[in-house]
């Protein structure tokens, strides 16, 4: 038997390879399905199955191009958005054999319509299933979100609960295969670990404590997620069938002035945080490659048209496939050597810093005059915050960014300074004046021992 698990970095996303004798499935695949081709040949496997546990929100499937490729068969559950070009709709009790292992489709409505989890039954094991893949009904420490349908608020809720019962019904024996782990947004409490059973989650996992529908429901009404506005591109491109898009190669290296708008719609700066304060081109907005995969669904769009500036090739290159990835694809090219350009004239702009003691002393006078602009979730906010901070997420101004200037000055904070500097940059290209971001955040706040508020 094979089971090889693939992780996404920057979605947090988990797929995985199964298989067993001569053939094999996979299970979510991501974008680019080179990996499972290169698992499988290895392998001495066929991919004859691809299974989609749900409509992602988060990034293109893969499972249209790796159909195309394979000649596998795609599964889709009941109930989707709208018709799956690409797939067959599958219902409870669906059934494929790899192997000696047969893998059952259950229904598991909640986090979406069309959730459908895939247990894994091996016929020299006949007692119970030995396995099961649980998209994003479950997780390792957490389950799934439940606010993409806000008009049937409490149904849905209600539906992941009977879902997660069923997934229990497995046994304690059944080992935890997520599609996604930390880090992702399609959750808030997962564990750093990424293996666990269904027993651990059922004695460990804080929302599977709660045994009472009612008070489930309840408990997820209450929880804030925070959706980009690439979720609807994602819905759309996953109904139709993603493409594989640019792959780095095919970026081509070029002059700043042909990366610049109006030759371009954007100029990404995707160097260290630190680099970008200190000297960036104006109108640039920073998004470390890092980050590409949480934060540039924010404020990019379909049809952009991106330049990059980045420290290496490869660095650029490897944005490429973050981008690619969240749908967009439209990249005109990149360039290095900012301090170079520098050197030889090139205009550039900073945006400064602040540490606790500026923002101390700015506290101990007035805000009157002044914003601190708290951008880290509402959870982080309401925990622990600054006395006069003002809160906006900062998904929010990264979308629109001209709603929240100022004639006044801003200083930005989040929890370290990384999500903070991504908004200040915002800011900035929008035109704020009397700018910083405070370095270190409630994280250096707290390590001073001043003083905190909290709403809880």
């Amino acid at each position: 038997m094979l089971l090889k698990q693939f992780k996404t970095d920057g979605l947090a996303h988990f797929s995985y390879l199964i298989g067993a004798g001569d053939n094999a499935a996979v299970i979510d695949p991501q974008l680019d399905v080179e990996l499972y081709l290169a698992a499988a040949q290895a392998a001495g496997v066929q991919i004859r199955h691809i299974f989609e546990t749900h409509r992602n929100e988060d990034f293109i499937s893969g499972a249209a191009h790796l159909a195309r490729l394979t000649g596998a068969e795609v599964y889709h559950g009941p109930n989707p958005a709208g018709p799956v070009q690409y797939a067959q709709t599958v219902t409870e009790g669906f059934s494929v054999d790899v192997g000696q292992l047969t893998l059952k489709v259950l229904e598991t409505p909640g986090h979406t319509d069309d959730s459908i989890s895939i247990a894994i039954f091996d016929t020299a094991y006949p007692d119970g299933a030995v396995g099961v893949f649980t998209g994003d009904a479950l997780f390792i420490g957490d389950v799934g979100r439940t606010d993409f349908y806000p008009h049937r608020a409490e149904e849905v809720a209600g539906l992941l609960f009977d879902s997660l019962q069923k997934l229990l019904g497995l046994g304690d024996q059944t080992i935890l295969y997520p599609a996604h782990g930390a880090g992702s947004v399609c959750g808030s409490g997962m564990a750093e670990r990424e293996f666990s059973t269904l027993g651990h989650e059922r004695s460990n996992n804080p929302r599977l404590q709660i045994s009472d529908r009612d008070a489930f429901i309840s408990a997820k009404l209450e929880e804030t997620h925070y959706q980009p506005p690439y979720f609807k591109l994602m819905e759309r491109l996953n109904l139709d069938g993603g493409t594989p898009g640019q792959s780095g190669s095919q970026i081509p290296a070029a002059s700043l002035n042909a990366l610049q708008p109006p030759e371009t719609d954007i100029l990404l700066d995707l160097r260290p945080i630190e680099a970008h304060l200190a000297r960036h081109i104006p109108g640039s907005r920073l998004l470390p490659v890092d980050m590409i995969a949480a934060f540039g669904g924010w404020f990019l769009e379909e049809d952009m048209r991106i330049g990059l500036v980045s420290q290496t090739a490869d660095a650029a290159r490897e944005a490429v496939k973050h981008l690619n990835r969240i749908g967009f694809q439209k990249i005109e090219g990149f360039t290095t050597g900012l301090l170079g350009k520098a050197a030889s004239g090139t205009e550039t702009d900073l945006i400064a810093t602040a540490d606790t003691n500026a923002v101390a002393s700015r506290l101990a006078v007035s805000t009157e005059n002044w914003t601190l602009l708290d951008v880290r979730s509402i959870e982080e906010f309401e925990s622990g915050h600054i006395e006069g901070a003002e809160h906006v997420y900062v998904g929010d101004v990264l979308k629109d960014p001209a709603r929240y200037l100022s004639d006044n000055g801003i200083t930005v904070m989040c929890g370290s300074g990384a999500r903070a500097s991504l908004a200040a940059s915002a800011l900035k290209a929008a035109g704020q004046k009397g700018l910083d971001v405070y370095v270190g955040s409630i994280g250096a706040w707290r390590a001073a021992d001043k003083p905190v508020t909290s709403d809880d």
